[in-house]
């Protein structure tokens, strides 16, 4: 399987990631999904299939709660002038990124151990040194035929070793062995040059914008 455009992708996306981090159901709108996530600093995200001036600036305007946050699939340049006041850039540039999953074996390291579990519809793989130490960690949500990989994360001390390649592996085989068969993401810089490298391809860039709270007085 393969998405046929960005926006099956995006419902992809937005669907295995509420599961993944445990927040609710989409709620569908006209141009794409709202998401209520829960925390204090991230209350809800707005999640746009294709953005245009207009619906930004409506949507921008219209929420005035600080902590609510928006995520659209065009270049930082391109929201950026669409934002309404008291909104700002969240993070650096990201992408949407896919590849199909199949099953694979990556060896662990030497001095590490690799641990993976399931809870409610989520699985984690965690590498720990020998004694103990974080090292790397990730996590797959399933949903269908497509599954979502999320907080790939590799310590500063333990990078350029092979445990990213071992994480995305990890998951990688257990989406395909729960029947996924496209995986999806959203990357960072750093982490696309490590997809890329296991043959995971751009399909849009992915902006994240935060609307701040408001001046003392006002």
């Amino acid at each position: 399987m393969s998405f046929r455009n960005t926006a099956e992708a995006v419902g992809a996306w937005v669907e295995g990631w509420a599961v993944s981090r445990g927040a609710a159901e989409p709620a569908p709108a006209p141009w794409g999904f709202t998401v209520d996530v829960g925390l204090p600093q991230h209350v809800l995200r707005h999640v746009l299939t294709t953005a245009d001036e207009a619906t930004v600036r409506k949507i921008t305007e219209n929420a005035t709660a600080p902590n609510v946050w928006l995520k659209a699939f065009v270049a930082p340049e391109t929201l950026t002038p669409w934002l309404a006041p008291g909104w700002s850039l969240g993070s650096g540039p990201g992408f949407l990124m896919s590849a199909p999953l199949s099953a694979s074996r990556t060896d662990v390291p030497a001095g590490y151990r690799l641990r993976v579990w399931n809870r409610a519809g989520v699985t984690r793989a965690l590498v720990r040194t020998k004694d103990g130490a974080f090292a790397a960690r990730g996590q797959i949500a399933v949903t269908g035929s497509t599954a979502v990989v999320d907080q790939v994360e590799t310590d500063p001390g333990h990078r350029r070793r092979g445990l990213g390649r071992l994480v995305m592996a990890t998951l990688a085989d257990t989406g395909a062995a729960q029947g996924a068969e496209t995986g999806v993401l959203g990357a960072t810089p750093q982490g696309r040059a490590l997809y890329e490298r296991i043959g995971w391809r751009v399909l849009a860039p992915l902006t994240s914008a935060v609307r701040g709270q408001d001046p003392v007085g006002t």
